[in-house]
């Protein structure tokens, strides 16, 4: 059984920054894709980054690129999600996703393609 706990949330003023933090334990980090999910309330949930479990490749939504980066240590078991000049309409609840072995791009971008989830971080994005 994996855990997932994620932290960093909170609020930030529109342009600012934030990084959430996903720590990962109860098998080997380093067997697991990870990704980033957000969700609204009465929204779908909606694919945000995702990067592989040797680290090698990453995806991101388009509406993220140039803006987010999914990175991974695998010596803290943790995976990051690094927010910069963030809008209110991403005011979100942010989940990190675990997928175990290789995965293709298609089985990251989709919330179907992932074995374990955290409680969610909230990020409150102030005009």
């Amino acid at each position: 059984q994996v855990q997932l706990v994620e932290s960093g949330g909170g609020l930030v003023q529109a342009g600012g920054s934030l990084r959430l933090s996903c720590a990962h334990s109860g098998r080997p980090f380093s067997n697991y894709a990870m990704g980033w999910f957000r969700q609204a309330p009465g929204k779908q949930r909606e694919f945000v980054a995702a990067i592989t479990c040797s680290g090698s490749s990453t995806y991101y939504a388009d509406s993220v690129k140039g803006r987010f980066t999914i990175s991974s240590d695998n010596a803290k078991n943790t995976a990051y999600l690094q927010m910069n000049s963030l809008g209110p309409a991403e005011t979100d609840v942010y989940y990190c996703a675990a997928r175990f072995g290789v995965a293709r791009a298609i089985d990251l971008v989709t919330s179907s393609g992932y074995d374990y989830w955290g409680q969610g971080a909230q990020v409150t994005v102030s005009s």
